[in-house]
C-alpha cells in the first residue's frame, strides 16, 4: 500500500511545479495600499487591473463610513449562531427583501460566501434521480457543486445551444426513466473570457424541453442591465431564470452572496442549504454594509456609467491596436497572446517592473498550451490616463514577445529547472 502523500512528493501538479519561480510574484502576489486603480507591488506603484471592484465601492467614502459605523456598533461577532438557531435579524430580512426586489424576484436568501453558497445550492436543488446539464466552462464553484450530485450530469459545449439541445434530449430520456427532473446551469458572465451566457437562447428551449434554469451572475450583477440587475435583465429574460445567484465580492466590494427565486423555492432552499444551516450567520457589519452598497447601486447610475466609459475605452483601444480580446460582452477584458509559460513569466515581469502594469496572468492548464491570457478587470475607479498608459505598455510587450526577447530571457529559467 502506498503512502497517501507519495503522489504529493512526486508530482506537484501542472501549476505547482512552478512554485519556486512563481510564488509571491506570479501567484500569491501581495498588492499593498488601499484598493484602487493604482496600488503598490513590491514597493512600486502599479496600475491594477486585477481587482473585481467594478463600481469602485471598496474605498468609496460613504461605504467606508457605513462600514466603520457598523463595525463600531455591532463588532465582528454579532449575530452569533446559524440563521435557523440564533443568527437571524430584521436587517438580514431587510437585505433579502431589497435584493429580491432589485433582481425582480419574489424572494431572496443570504449566503455567507459565494463559492460555498453555490456548491450548497446545487446540492440542495437536485436529488439522485435528477439530471444536471451545465456549460463546460462553468466556474469551479459550479463544478464542485455538481460533483456532489449522486445522479447523472452532462456538460454542453461552451455557449453552444446545439450541444445543449443534444444533451437535453439525452437528459430528457434519462429523466423519463428515473422519474426525475432536469436542472440547466449557466453563467450570466463567464469570468475568464467575459462572454455572456446565452440565456435568451437557453430560455427559448423551455418551450421544447422541461427543465429549470440556474444562473450564476457573479460578474453581471451590478454591471449589466438597465438598472444593473444583471445579464438576465440585459437579455430581457430575468423572469425566466428560475434560480438567480450573485455574490457581493464583485460589484458590491464585500463578502457574502445571495440566491433569488420564487418564494416557495427560497423557502425550500433555506431549510435545505447545508452550508447555511450549519454555519454562522453573515455578520451584521457586512449586512449593514451590503444594504448601503445596494442603495448606491439603485440610486447612483453614474457608478455603472463611469465603469462602462473605462470598459469601452480599454476594449476599443485594444482592438484598434490589433489585440485579440476574444468575444467578451462584459467588463471582463481578456487579451490573448501566444507563448510558453516561461515566456509568460518574463512578459509579466516586464509589464510589472518596467511599465507599472499589474494584471492577472492565466496559462495552461486553465487555457490550452501555447496561449497566454492577460485578464483585466476595468473599474469605475480607473481613469482614461490609466487606459492610455496600459495600451502603450501592451504594445511594447507584444513587440518583445514577437521578436523573441522573452523566449531568450526565459531560457535561463528553463535551464535552472532542468527542462
Amino acid at each position: 500500500m502506498k503512502d497517501l502523500f507519495a503522489k504529493i512528493y512526486k508530482d506537484k501538479g501542472p501549476l505547482g511545479k512552478w512554485a519556486s519561480q512563481a510564488e509571491g510574484y506570479f501567484v500569491f502576489p501581495k498588492l499593498e495600499g488601499e484598493i484602487s486603480n493604482r496600488m503598490k507591488f513590491q514597493g512600486k506603484d502599479v496600475i491594477t487591473w486585477s481587482i473585481n471592484d467594478y463600481l469602485g465601492l471598496a474605498n468609496h467614502p460613504e461605504v467606508r463610513k457605513i462600514d466603520a459605523e457598523a463595525a463600531e456598533k455591532y463588532g465582528s461577532a454579532y449575530p452569533m449562531g446559524a440563521r435557523m438557531m440564533s443568527g437571524h435579524t430584521d436587517l438580514h430580512e431587510q437585505l433579502q427583501n431589497e435584493l429580491a426586489a432589485f433582481v425582480n424576484k419574489e424572494a431572496a436568501y443570504l449566503l455567507n460566501f459565494g463559492y460555498q453558497g453555490m456548491v450548497s445550492t446545487v446540492d440542495a436543488l437536485v436529488s439522485k434521480d435528477d439530471i444536471i446539464v451545465y456549460d463546460v466552462d462553468s466556474h469551479a464553484c459550479i463544478i464542485d457543486g455538481v460533483r456532489l450530485h449522486m445522479g447523472k450530469r452532462f456538460t454542453f459545449k461552451h455557449n453552444d445551444i446545439e450541444s445543449l439541445e443534444k444533451n437535453l434530449e439525452r437528459a430528457t430520456k434519462m429523466a423519463e426513466q428515473t422519474g426525475g427532473g432536469i436542472l440547466v446551469i449557466s453563467e450570466g458572465v463567464f469570468g475568464m473570457r467575459g462572454e455572456q451566457g446565452k440565456l435568451k437562447e437557453i430560455v427559448a428551449l423551455k418551450k421544447k424541453y422541461n427543465f429549470r434554469l440556474f444562473v450564476d451572475d457573479a460578474h453581471g450583477f451590478g454591471t449589466l442591465g438597465k438598472t444593473g440587475a444583471g445579464a438576465g435583465e440585459e437579455q430581457g429574460v430575468q423572469d425566466e431564470i428560475d434560480v438567480y445567484f450573485a455574490t457581493f465580492a464583485k460589484s458590491m466590494a464585500s463578502t457574502g452572496a445571495f440566491i433569488a427565486a420564487d418564494k416557495e423555492i427560497i423557502d425550500y432552499l433555506k431549510y435545505n442549504l447545508r452550508s447555511q444551516m450549519f454555519a454562522k450567520s453573515l455578520q451584521m457589519q457586512l449586512v449593514v454594509g451590503a444594504l448601503k452598497r445596494l442603495d448606491m447601486l439603485r440610486t447612483m447610475p453614474e457608478l455603472k456609467e463611469n465603469l462602462w466609459k473605462i470598459v469601452n475605452a480599454l476594449q476599443s483601444g485594444l482592438k484598434e491596436r490589433g489585440f485579440d480580446i476574444g468575444t467578451t460582452q462584459s467588463c471582463v477584458t481578456p487579451v490573448y497572446l501566444k507563448g510558453s509559460i516561461p515566456e509568460a513569466m518574463a512578459l509579466v515581469k516586464d509589464l510589472r517592473e518596467n511599465h507599472g502594469i499589474f494584471c492577472s496572468i492565466v496559462v495552461y492548464p486553465v487555457i490550452p498550451k501555447g496561449l497566454i491570457l492577460l485578464r483585466m478587470i476595468p473599474t469605475a475607479s480607473h481613469t482614461l490616463q490609466d487606459v492610455e498608459e496600459t495600451l502603450e505598455a501592451f504594445s511594447a510587450i507584444r513587440t518583445r514577445l514577437e521578436d523573441g526577447t522573452y523566449k531568450r530571457l526565459s531560457a535561463a529559467v528553463m535551464a535552472a529547472m532542468g527542462e
